[in-house]
């Protein structure tokens, strides 16, 4: 059984920060990719960070320069930290995981507000 678990969300005012975990555990078998993805209410999940085995990063042209995402391979854990954070960021963040053999997995989500 795979999980794939995020935590660190939580209410910011705008302009503050946030950094975001996912660990991957579980009979996953040798993760590959990870990457974070957001949907926002009424909006289609997209794609916020993603980073490879080879650690070459991806992000969306919206939080580039402010976001950074990074691994950590002996933990199966991904990190997001957003910075500068907007009223637009807001959404529920999913990570997901995927191993050499291109199987993906997707945790729960969490909120991420950011609210004056």
């Amino acid at each position: 059984q795979v999980r794939v678990v995020e935590s660190g969300g939580g209410l910011v005012q705008p302009g503050g920060s946030l950094r975001l975990s996912c660990t991957a555990s579980g009979n996953i078998f040798a993760v590959a990719d990870m990457g974070w993805y957001r949907q926002a209410p009424g909006k289609e999940r997209e794609l916020v960070a993603a980073i490879t085995a080879a650690d070459n990063t991806n992000y969306a042209d919206s939080v580039k320069g402010r976001f950074t995402i990074s691994r950590e391979n002996a933990k199966n854990t991904v990190y997001l930290q957003m910075n500068s954070l907007k009223p637009e960021d807001t959404a529920v963040y999913y990570c997901k995981a995927t191993n050499i053999n291109k199987i993906s997995y997707w945790g729960q989500g969490t909120q991420v507000t950011v609210s004056s």
